[in-house]
């Protein structure tokens, strides 16, 4: 099957092990993929929960089949028994099946205190 007749929409986290996993699938098979941030979009989660009937991400929709909660090696090997890709020995560029490390939820806890006007992650009172 020609990538041209792939739909695939991936509703994945901006930083995370697991989505990472799963890019790293559509970059090695140099797939063409809708993403759907979300973390960045919370609209994007809750269609992802409607759609997939669970919270957990990383869910990847492929042709209108929703993979839920899957790594990037469940990706790979769905799409190869589905006959929608040929297997391939190249490498991915990132670890396909591995959550985040601890130093990338830092990373991510620090960016959204940041985000929400956190600064360096100091409590502040308000007083009104």
């Amino acid at each position: 099957m020609a990538n041209e007749d792939l739909k695939i929409t991936a509703y994945l986290k901006t930083y995370c092990g697991w989505s990472e996993g799963v890019r790293s699938i559509f970059r090695k098979y140099d797939l063409d993929y809708e993403e759907k941030d979300i973390i960045a979009n919370p609209a994007f989660r809750w269609e992802m929960e409607q759609k997939s009937g669970q919270p957990l991400s990383p869910c990847v929709e492929v042709n209108g089949t929703m993979l839920a909660d899957v790594s990037g090696e469940e990706v790979e090997k769905w799409m190869i028994d589905q006959g929608l890709l040929e297997s391939s020995d190249t490498q991915p560029d990132a670890p396909i099946d591995s959550a985040c490390t601890d130093e990338q939820h830092a990373a991510m806890a620090a960016e959204a205190l940041r985000e929400q006007g956190g600064g360096s992650g100091s409590i502040r009172f308000v007083d009104n």
